[in-house]
């Protein structure tokens, strides 16, 4: 594998000596020659960032000894050279914060329990690359003409109002293939992605009306058809009276695609090993019961009749047992493939579950999904979805109706998991893996995660997948 044998000078600011390792050793695996400054503190920070202050990125822990939080993030920005870029690296998935953190400044946020060393490398790249042009944009507003052309990132401007293109850079065209003349008779609507039109007017409205940088990424075709991913930074500018938004936009198709991959790679591994794990159950152990259970049942003729009720307590465990491993079996390996349909797996994998009795659950499984070709990736991951959602229902919502619905509609297929449980407070479920993996198998999709709940009014959530058209 080949590194960057760029000079990277790197502040690390974190306490813990175990993180500090880990990512010394992330960084080692794509940088040939990092130079890497260590400070255990906020305190010990501030005195390396004044005596020198020369750093490409710095990677900040979000929870020293001697200050945390928002408190941190804003004086470390304030020390910190206005050209160099911070990168969170934090534990905590709070995603309200996370947002609110980069729209203070911070380049990115990455999850300790998530990282690798390509992601981490990606984002200290992007993030310097991100920084350079956004430091030369606010440099001179006199020499904004100069710097929009000679930008490495796409970058143009558009009426507010009318959402027609005002002015298009170099970059621009080379990553769309329009020429100028043909964006000049465009809007902003002309590169959306055709099935993102409906949503795109609040999109915009958010963006023109903020007083900084929005940030949102989408999905856009160029003139040859292809669809890339882009991350569109924009901010309102005024040009001759008229409101406008000028906007930066990056090409993260690639990158987003590497990290799928590795999700992708991730998920293949554990339902192997799954598949594994369950098979092993199945032909195995539950043989052995079997043949034990039928030991058992050839000793009724011998077994004094003050122990027959104890022979039979000793067979009925035993039933319950390879009850208990084929249904833990079927959740670890679902065989729908080749046996049964989709809706078929989900009404199983309901049965597998021992919910209270007085629980009712209805799965409303629309015929238009029933007539699509879902690739076997796709039923798998929903399948996975819906089993962790249906534990968390189990294990904390003390929930007595339970619906999921499924269809498929303007090509997009839906998946809805509602319950009447107690629901939960959002912004404190900082440690919800369960919740994170299930976003994770969306977004392998390009689709969209939501979360309705509040503490008292049950939960719902909602899967929105773009399906290719038939």
């Amino acid at each position: 594998m080949r590194r960057d044998k760029k000079p990277y000078r790197i502040l690390v600011i974190e306490d813990n000596p175990g993180d500090f390792v880990i990512v010394e050793d992330l960084l080692a695996e794509q940088m040939l020659f990092p130079v890497i400054t260590h400070a255990i503190n906020f305190g010990e920070a501030v005195n390396i960032l004044t005596a020198s202050g020369a750093f490409d990125i710095i990677l900040l822990d979000l929870s020293l000894p001697d200050k945390s939080g928002e408190q941190l993030i804003t004086e470390i920005l304030e020390i910190s050279s206005s050209c160099c870029p911070v990168i969170i690296l934090t534990g905590f998935t709070d995603i309200d914060f996370s947002i609110r953190s980069v729209g203070s400044g911070i380049s990115d946020y990455l999850l300790k329990d998530d990282l690798n060393a390509p992601m981490l490398y990606k984002s200290i790249i992007y993030s310097i690359e991100r920084k350079k042009t956004s430091f030369e944009l606010e440099r001179s507003q006199k020499q904004f003409s100069e710097l929009f052309n000679l930008s490495p990132q796409p970058m143009w401007v558009f009426d507010s109002e009318t959402l027609r293109f005002i002015k298009i850079n170099k970059a621009t065209l080379k990553l769309y293939g329009y020429s100028e003349a043909e964006f000049m008779e465009m809007n902003l609507m002309d590169i959306k992605r055709v099935e993102d039109i409906p949503t795109s007017a609040i999109e915009i409205r958010n963006g023109v009306t903020g007083k900084e940088i929005y940030k949102i990424t989408n999905w856009h075709h160029k003139k040859s058809g292809e669809l890339i991913e882009v991350e569109i930074y924009s901010t309102p500018i005024i040009i001759n009276n008229t409101n406008c938004s000028s906007v930066i936009a990056i090409d993260v198709t690639e990158k987003n695609q590497f990290e799928n991959k590795i999700t992708r790679a991730i998920i293949k591994t554990q339902e192997d090993e799954r598949y594994e794990i369950g098979g092993e159950l199945h032909d195995n152990v539950c043989q052995i019961l079997a043949a034990s259970q039928f030991s058992l049942g050839r000793l009724n003729s011998s077994v004094p009749k003050e122990k027959l009720q104890l022979l039979d307590q000793c067979k009925e465990h035993i039933t319950m047992a390879l009850d208990e491993i084929r249904n833990l079996s079927h959740r670890l390996a679902p065989a729908f493939f080749d046996e049964s349909n989709l809706e078929q797996a989900f009404k199983t994998l309901f049965n597998t579950f021992n919910f209270n009795e007085h629980a009712q659950i209805s799965l409303d499984f629309d015929e238009s999904v029933k007539m699509y070709p879902l690739s076997r990736e796709l039923q798998l991951n929903l399948y996975r979805i819906l089993q962790e959602q249906l534990r968390n229902i189990l294990k904390y919502a003390k929930a007595t109706t339970i619906e999921v619905n499924v269809l498929i509609y303007n090509y997009k297929l839906k998946m809805q998991i509602t319950d009447n449980g107690i629901g939960f407070d959002k912004s404190t479920a900082k440690n919800g893996i369960g919740l994170a993996n299930m976003r994770r198998r969306t977004e392998l999709f390009s689709g969209k995660f939501e979360i309705h709940t509040s503490p008292g009014s049950g939960c719902s959530i909602i899967i929105d997948i773009p399906l290719v058209k038939m």
